[in-house]
């Protein structure tokens, strides 16, 4: 594997399997401009709250190495890449490269899955792999985790002999007559360009068929990639279903059990608050437009990399806003919807670590995710998850049959809505782009698809797309030393398709 993503195949399902040589197996949005900027910082400064933001523990460098530690166990053992090139071109959000190069010693441990990363220090940081839980960083010092790894395996028949979207046999079929084919291949093949954004995997569906896909080299159909962010989605999901299984309701006070204490003002933060990013907890973040790095390193990051009790650090941040006030973008908010997940699995006797495979993954045909963990065990899937591009596609798909399933009701009614409807408290702040369920929405425009679309979205250039205007879903995947050029290729790919595919009947037809 080089650095640089190479186009190794672009398939039309044009309803034959055809031989390709294929392998078979972010940031907020700035305000805009100076004088937005301002009215943003002044709408937060009138509702704040008394209180300082204190710093969290430890030197900035030793978090990011262990963030570098876990990124390049994750891309070796999981994704399969080789490690020279995952430490020039992966994962740079918890370890950016200006901190690599302060790495004096690198072992990549094969035998036992495990990366040690050596400072001028002496201070090494290591990340393993623990079975189903991913790599996981360990504190310094530790040489295991504190919770037992377990093996899950998906309960799905063979895929190689399955249909497509519960296989990944591509049936027979005729091309959709109103879908024009030689631009679809035109948006794969503007998707995978320019080399330069080292994309890996572009999908594309039409009302729930795989229309087309292309991989770089070496990535294929099972391949786990780095998603990021996209796996707050995931974890809107999971609480979706939870919701959907009467365990929560969507507005319901958060029963988090660190604020049950009586007077406590962040009883008053509903479920619903936090998956729209609108929680007001007290952390800081490289999103926030205020942001300054001289005052210490950001709580956002150190939920990936403090390797700490995640859930316990999120859930002990003080009020900064009432609830429902102002929008930021800050991992407290999709940490806490893990804790409750938990706290909702685990208070019914179920398996934690077995429920998104048994209650999602299995029901949707998905095979190849991984969902990493901090030290205790609790999923950190803010972004700390490796997913195929066929797999966000079916989970996008979910989406776009309105969270029902082969016949089975998987999302609560109006939860789609809920997602797809931009957030009040990010509208008032101006910035019309974060919806609910830890989803992203187009209601400024800013992508060249319809206002109605919403997507998943990771930093490095990673997202999955639902467009129900036409009934799509668009994946895009790749390396995020890539991400500054990304959005060219997806951005013509976008107008390709817009151009390729008729907008559905108003019937949803």
């Amino acid at each position: 594997m080089t650095g640089r993503a190479a186009t190794s195949c672009v398939v039309l399902m044009l309803g034959v399997v055809a031989s390709t040589g294929c392998a078979s197996d972010e940031a907020a949005p700035a305000a805009d401009g100076n004088a937005a900027l301002a009215r943003l910082l002044a709408r937060a400064d009138s509702f704040e709250l008394p209180g300082e933001w204190t710093p969290p523990p430890g030197a900035a460098l030793e978090h990011s190495t262990a963030g570098f530690a876990k990124t390049l166990c994750s891309a070796v053992f999981i994704t399969g890449l080789d490690p020279a090139d995952a430490a020039a071109n992966v994962g740079y959000f918890t370890s950016p490269p200006e901190d690599r190069v302060h790495v004096t010693d690198t072992i990549v441990d094969f035998e036992r899955k495990a990366v040690h990363l050596t400072l001028p220090s002496g201070v090494t940081r290591t990340a393993k792999r623990y079975g189903s839980q991913g790599c996981v960083a360990l504190p310094i010092g530790e040489d295991s985790v504190y919770f037992t790894p377990s093996l899950l395996r998906p309960n799905l028949p063979d895929r190689a002999t399955t249909p497509w979207p519960m296989g990944d046999v591509i049936p027979a079929e005729p091309w959709p007559a109103e879908v024009d084919s030689a631009r679809v291949a035109a948006a794969v093949a503007a998707a995978m360009q320019p080399p330069e954004a080292m994309t890996l995997a572009f999908l594309v569906t039409y009302k729930g068929r795989l229309l087309a896909e292309a991989y770089g080299e070496g990535i294929g159909i099972a391949t786990p990639l780095e998603s990021w962010s996209m796996g707050k989605s995931l974890t809107g999901t999971l609480m979706g279903v939870l919701i959907q299984q009467g365990v929560y309701e969507l507005w319901q006070s958060a029963p988090v059990p660190e604020w049950q204490q009586p007077g406590d003002p962040r009883q008053a933060i509903r479920i619903g608050d936090i998956m729209r990013m609108s929680s007001g907890l007290r952390i800081r973040a490289p999103q926030d437009p205020d942001y300054d790095p001289s005052l210490g390193y950001p709580d956002h990051l150190y939920l990936y990399t403090g390797t700490v009790n995640s859930f316990q650090w999120a859930a002990t941040r003080p009020q900064q806003w009432p609830p429902h006030t102002v929008g930021r973008y800050r991992n407290s908010d999709p940490v806490l919807t893990n804790y409750l997940i938990r706290l909702g699995v685990e208070g019914r006797g179920e398996n934690y670590h077995a429920f998104p495979q048994r209650a999602l993954f299995d029901k949707l045909g998905m095979r190849d995710v991984v969902m990493e963990t901090d030290p205790y065990g609790n999923f950190l899937t803010q972004g700390y998850e490796l997913v195929a591009a066929r797999d966000w596609a079916r989970l996008g798909n979910l989406y776009l049959q309105d969270g029902v399933w082969n016949g089975e009701r998987i999302l609560p009614e109006g939860y789609v809505e809920y997602v797809s409807t931009p957030a009040p408290a990010w509208v008032a702040d101006g910035r019309p782009v974060y919806g609910g369920g830890h989803f992203w929405v187009n209601a400024d425009g800013g992508s060249p698809v319809p206002t109605s679309a919403f997507r998943m979205s990771g930093a490095g250039g990673q997202s999955a797309t639902i467009i129900p205007t036409h009934g799509l879903v668009v994946v895009r995947l790749g390396k995020y030393a890539g991400s500054r050029y990304a959005g060219q290729g997806l951005n013509r790919a976008f107008e390709l398709l817009m151009e390729a595919v008729p907008p559905l009947a108003p019937s949803g037809g």
